[in-house]
């Protein structure tokens, strides 16, 4: 956890769009996994939809504004500054998500693009005023955490619907997934934070997963029931 020093934000350079998205990136690989808290570029570039040698290039930017560590060939990490740059964005888009779905009537698959958009508004009175209104949000509409005003972002290990154990019913406290594609998939299917799910059956070919959500069963694959997060 760190904690938003708002002294640092009042001198702290200004950064552009790309730059807030690949710091955004690199915290949401450490978020995934308590374990890793490096990634590589060629996996920042998968995720940022950008060639290996543009992601190396815009790395080199960040390490030399002391934003990241970077060695060639090694492993990208944030620095406490990068950190505390990246939580800040993610506290923005998640409160827009909320703020979109809560309060302007957008379904929880509509939120995500709009919310990419809101979130590099540098206004950090809008921000509090923002949080205020809302009435201090945990969690945004997909069940992540969202980072406190101090910059404490909570993290736990979470266990997906396909780790869970056979015959059980367990309630959905967050999606790995965001696209609109896999949301709406599951919201046809009943899935939706707080729902409970039965696990029925589990098939050892495939390792897709027979379920039963409010009354009605469904087949889901192994890797929908590894994007479902439950309690």
């Amino acid at each position: 956890m760190g904690i938003v020093d708002h002294f640092f934000f009042t001198f702290a350079p200004m950064l552009s769009i790309t730059e807030e998205n690949y710091l955004k990136v690199l915290l949401q690989i450490a978020e995934e996994s308590t374990s890793q808290q490096e990634a590589g570029t060629n996996q920042i570039a998968s995720q940022l939809h950008v060639r290996p040698a543009t992601a190396t290039d815009m790395l080199k930017k960040l390490k030399e504004k002391g934003l990241v560590d970077h060695q060639k060939y090694g492993k990208i990490s944030l620095t406490e500054q990068g950190r505390i740059h990246a939580i800040a964005v993610i506290r923005k888009h998640r409160l827009w998500e909320t703020f979109l779905f809560d309060k302007l009537g957008f379904s929880w698959d509509e939120v995500h693009e709009v919310a990419e958009q809101l979130e590099h508004i540098k206004s950090e009175k809008l921000v509090e005023r923002l949080d205020r209104y809302l009435g201090y949000p945990q969690f945004d509409p997909h069940g992540d955490a969202i980072p406190s005003a101090k910059g404490i972002l909570l993290t736990e290990k979470r266990k997906t619907l396909a780790e869970a154990t056979l015959g059980t019913k367990k309630k959905v406290n967050a999606v790995k997934d965001n696209s609109p594609e896999f949301l709406q998939y599951v919201s046809q299917l009943g899935i939706a934070i707080g729902n409970p799910v039965l696990v029925k059956n589990r098939f050892d070919f495939d390792g897709s997963m027979e379920i039963e959500v409010d009354g009605k069963s469904a087949t889901i694959s192994q890797k929908v029931a590894e994007n479902i997060f439950i309690k």
